[in-house]
């Protein structure tokens, strides 16, 4: 009786009504949107230093939000658009941030990778690698000083856990019990360097188990499967009955996402990346953290030169 009382919840969960469905839609595809009028913006000079595009991991950020409350900490790396829209902050003070402007939602100053926004606290936007994982540490370590029921989420990539504060980061969440979730969107590539190149263990899973902190897997190009694994991680996180008290989690998310856009980079030459296809897993063995091939970046490059979605006009 209880077995199939918890299936009937589960399947609730993975299915949701036709509103959550196409607000999940919504959320995608304004990320999509918004990224595609960032990269035609950054080939004309208009948005200018680095460019992180979060296209291809769309799924992630808008399937692991709706499990976090406004209480919670949210701490992204330098790819954080996506994130960022997520939690909520507005399209206008994203792209009027990536303009360099007052208005933008770090006033000008911090530019694409260092997106912040203390009412819905969102914590950054960090351009070093890794760089959000001990203030992820850090943030949990203060919530629970002050005792507030709180979640901390940490989004990270592959590439960071070559990093040392990884695993630092991570034995102190388990150590001292604190209420993390630790979310690595898993491309398969640092940068242009696969993960099986620089990783003799390819699966992110068993490192964070390493280091005490329970894991699962998923499928990040789907976006029910992340929201039903980020909502049993956070109910696990914030000390669910089912797990007795608070523990640090992971969840490896495995997704595809657009080639990196660099002030060092032609416009001829990034439109050329734009318009080639992500990397495949093919390219590398599959295990279980890396599942599906990899969609197109973005539009073809007439598509570029167009009219993008005009909720995004006028914005700066």
């Amino acid at each position: 009786m209880r077995e199939a009382a918890a299936l009937r919840e589960a399947a609730a969960l993975a299915l949701p009504s036709r509103e959550q469905a196409l607000d999940l839609l919504r959320q995608m595809l304004l990320i999509r949107r918004l990224e595609e009028k960032a990269v035609e913006l950054y080939t004309v000079g208009k948005i200018r230093g680095f460019l992180h595009l979060y296209i291809g991991e769309e799924a992630v950020a808008v399937g692991v939000m709706p499990a976090l409350g406004p209480e919670d900490n949210v701490v992204a790396t330098y790819r954080e658009h996506g994130q960022a829209l997520a939690r909520g902050v507005p399209a206008g003070a994203v792209m009027a941030e990536m303009y360099g402007k007052a208005n933008g939602c770090s006033r000008g100053r911090g530019g694409s990778m260092h997106l912040f926004d203390v009412a819905r606290r969102f914590w950054g936007g960090h351009a070093i690698v890794g760089g959000g994982l001990p203030v992820a540490v850090g943030l949990a370590l203060g919530d629970a000083l002050q005792s507030r029921a709180a979640v901390t989420a940490c989004f990270f990539g592959d590439g960071a856990v070559a990093e040392g504060e990884f695993h630092e980061s991570l034995n102190l969440a388990a150590l001292w019990r604190l209420p993390v979730l630790f979310v690595c969107e898993n491309n398969l590539y640092a940068m242009g360097t696969a993960l099986a190149r620089h990783q003799a263990q390819t699966d992110i899973v068993r490192k964070a188990e390493a280091q005490g902190v329970p894991g699962e897997a998923v499928d990040g190009m789907d976006v029910l499967a992340v929201r039903a694994a980020a909502q049993r991680a956070v109910d696990a996180v914030a000390g669910a009955p089912l797990t007795g008290g608070r523990r640090s989690l992971s969840l490896t998310c495995s997704a595809g996402v657009a080639e990196l856009a660099s002030s060092d980079v032609a416009p001829d030459a990034l439109l050329r990346r734009a318009d080639s296809a992500l990397y495949d897993a093919k390219h590398q063995g599959r295990n279980r953290v890396a599942v599906a091939s990899r969609p197109p970046v973005v539009p073809e490059r007439k598509r570029l030169a167009g009219r993008v979605d005009g909720s995004l006009e006028g914005t700066c």
